[in-house]
Order: C-alpha cells, then sequence, then structure tokens
C-alpha cells in the first residue's frame, strides 16, 4: 500500500531482512484477495488499520530466482503525517523503521524496480488513474 503526504513523498520501510527498503505490503495468503492482504500487511507491519483505497497499479513480475510469475498491486493508502508515521508500533519483527521520502530519495533505498513502481503509483494518485506496469514501466 503507497502512503503519501501533501508534499508528495511517499512511505518507505526499512526491512530487517534485506538491505532494500520496501513499500508496506507483502504476499497473499490462501484464499485471500489482494485488497485484503494489503490491510493486513499494513496492520501487521505497521500496527495501524487501514482500508486500501482505490488501485493505482497492477504491476507485472516474470519469475525470478525461486519465485514463479505474479501480479502486485498497489493500493492507494492515502494521506499520512510525519506525527502518525512517529508513532508507528511495529509488533513485525520484519520492520525496524518507516519514513516518509521525496521519490529521489526513495529511488536510493529500493530496488530499481520497486522505485520505478512507487513513483509510477505517486503519479497514479495525483491523476487519478489506474497504471499497468512491466518491470515498474507502464505497459503502453
Amino acid at each position: 500500500m503507497l502512503f503519501h503526504d501533501d508534499s508528495g513523498r511517499g512511505l518507505i520501510v526499512e526491512p530487517s531482512y534485506k538491505e532494500d527498503w520496501e513499500i508496506p505490503g507483502g504476499a497473499c495468503d490462501e484464499n485471500e484477495p489482494p485488497w485484503r492482504t494489503a490491510e493486513r500487511e499494513v496492520a501487521e507491519e505497521l500496527g495501524i488499520i487501514r482500508p486500501p483505497g482505490r488501485l493505482v497499479v497492477i504491476h507485472y513480475m516474470p519469475s525470478h530466482g525461486r519465485l514463479p510469475e505474479g501480479l502486485a498491486f498497489v493500493f492507494d493508502g492515502g494521506l499520512i503525517g510525519v506525527a502518525e508515521v512517529a508513532v508507528f508500533d511495529f509488533v513485525d519483527l520484519e520492520i525496524v523503521s518507516a519514513t516518509l521520502v521525496p521519490m529521489a530519495e526513495a529511488a536510493r533505498k529500493l530496488s530499481g524496480v520497486l522505485a520505478r513502481r512507487v513513483a509510477v503509483a505517486l503519479g497514479a494518485v495525483r491523476s487519478g488513474g489506474l497504471v499497468i506496469c512491466e518491470d515498474g514501466r507502464p505497459v503502453s
């Protein structure tokens, strides 16, 4: 789920298990639709209950190593402020910290594909559209 503030910064989270940062979210459990996954993962990772807003990105991911091909869905998490971020309860030991950052900083902390996906998602939030992506880039 993509949370953002009034100045266009996006919320990213620092995982304990790898170097690249992420946005809140994760994989669906069996028989769990993506929108419920987004809400559950946000509750587990940030300690807040926030239902997902509208879908802003559908991203195709080819098989990669141990992971089969799949789809990633990015939902608009809505506006969030620094004060709210400061009181997140990281109950899930997978997340160490979270911060609101401009896209230039996010691009240095996220993997290349995720940085592109987040930039596209922020644009879709502003435009009100839905973007189909591959490799983090819109598909024409």
